[in-house]
């Protein structure tokens, strides 16, 4: 299995985190960039590949985020690379709009082959996840001819200001930019740990809430779509209940509803299937992509039924960068290996060694409430000893021992309290073990 450029797969530290050479690019990172930018580790890279991030001291540190689950394939995955080289000594851009060519047709034939169903599908292509949802908006209101949209407690689709305004949380997402955009309706979210109704099947509880709801402080006949990510990303990859989202679906069908998968996060291969929807059989209208989709170039993608997406008028769509070309032969690289190298397996693999690693963990440190994720997308959630209160001083303890030991973990949550683990799907399985190590040292500890 190819891990893009040939760096040795170890955890090496030559110096503390942050070390010297970073420390100064970091100070020159705060003099040139806005304060605005977040940074989940305090070191600058200089290459990367496998499993590992090396940093411009040496340091070799085990990647637990794969870019916020973009390189599914590990950095520089050589089918990858290989494409892109060949592309950008081709030419570098046209505008499919105004001179198509060939990569953007092979991409979304590929997304009409790989997105859950059989029926006739089509593609089109944009540059970001927040993008991909927000045309998947669009295409949902002109098609059905309504304007309200449905989306979840807890959900995260981006940060524009529709998507924004679809988006569950206030900081740091949306405080302070708002007015947002109109017709969004937010309904509960089945979150089973921290769902009382929970306790019996979705379809009876949580369920009944959201259709009630709809029906009662909507009207169905006014919703265009349901827009939900199968499994939560930011909110601390909350997995629903079994039954909900193909009750969902079911409600979609049977009230002309289109049904609006967001795949951003949890798509090519992260859960253990090409797509997580996949888990239930549920077949959504509209499928958006971004992320995992292109080994690290921006591209973005909404997929669905041919009647649906043929039903814009010409020009209604697109965008100058839209389908870049060197982002499709990226995207072409990047499916090619998940596909030839058995990634969708391979992620199954990664995540039973994560899953009976945090249930064993589970069990010996109290701060540990849930243990939830799919295939490699897997999260712990921190709490006060004895209750469910969120403990998000027990996470910042866990990360920041975690950065000092050389392994990236990423945070995440609604409550500032979700451990989430997303590893590259190429890398070594003696990596994932030595940093699950180096975390529960940090949970001890903390």
């Amino acid at each position: 299995m190819s891990s893009g450029p040939h760096i040795e797969q170890v955890r090496k530290l030559l110096t503390q985190i942050p070390g010297p050479k970073s420390q100064e690019l970091i100070e020159r990172r705060a003099e040139a960039v806005s304060a605005s930018l977040g940074m989940a580790i305090p070191v600058v890279v200089q290459k990367a590949g496998g499993g590992v991030i090396v940093d411009v001291d040496g340091n070799s540190i085990i990647d637990m985020g794969a870019g916020i689950a973009v390189v599914n394939v590990g950095n520089s995955a050589d089918r990858v690379v290989k494409n892109v080289q060949e592309q950008v000594e081709a030419f570098t851009h046209t505008c499919f709009m105004i001179a198509p060519y060939m990569g953007y047709i092979q991409v979304c034939e590929a997304l009409n082959r790989l997105t859950p169903g059989s029926h006739k599908k089509k593609s089109v292509l944009f540059n970001s996840g927040a993008e991909a949802v927000e045309n998947a908006v669009k295409i949902s209101r002109k098609f059905t001819k309504r304007q309200a949209v449905v989306v979840f407690e807890h959900g995260y689709h981006g940060r524009t200001n529709l998507t924004m305004a679809m988006t569950a949380k206030n900081m740091p997402y949306k405080d302070g930019f708002g007015p947002f955009a109109p017709e969004v309706y937010r309904m509960p979210m089945s979150y089973p740990y921290r769902c009382d109704s929970c306790s019996g099947p979705c379809q009876e509880s949580v369920l009944d809430t959201v259709l009630h709801k709809i029906e009662k402080e909507i009207g169905a006949g006014n919703v265009a779509c349901i827009v939900i990510e199968p499994i939560l990303g930011e909110s601390g990859f909350i997995v629903p209940c079994k039954g909900f989202l193909p009750g969902l679906a079911k409600f979609c069908k049977e009230n002309g509803i289109l049904f609006v998968a967001d795949e951003v996060q949890t798509g090519f291969a992260r859960t253990g299937a090409m797509f997580a929807c996949e888990d239930e059989g549920v077949v959504p209208d509209l499928i958006t992509t971004a992320k995992g989709i292109a080994g690290g170039l921006p591209l973005a993608g909404v997929t669905g039924r041919a009647d649906v997406m043929d039903s814009i008028h010409a020009s209604g769509l697109g965008g100058t960068f839209g389908g870049s070309p060197i982002a499709c032969a990226a995207a072409l690289g990047a499916i090619a290996t998940i596909e030839e190298d058995s990634l969708v397996e391979r992620a199954r693999v990664l995540g039973l060694i994560m899953r009976q690693s945090l249930e064993a963990m589970k069990k010996k440190y109290p701060i540990i409430g849930d243990v939830r994720g799919r295939g490699s997308m897997q999260a712990l959630e921190l709490v006060i000893p004895g209750s469910k209160e969120p403990n998000p001083a027990a996470l910042s303890s866990v990360i920041t021992y975690c950065q000092q030991n050389g392994v990236l973990i990423l945070s995440a949550g609604t409550y500032g309290n979700v451990i989430r683990l997303l590893p590259p799907l190429v890398m070594p399985e003696h990596l994932l073990k030595e940093a699950l190590e180096i975390l529960e040292q940090g949970l001890a500890q903390a």
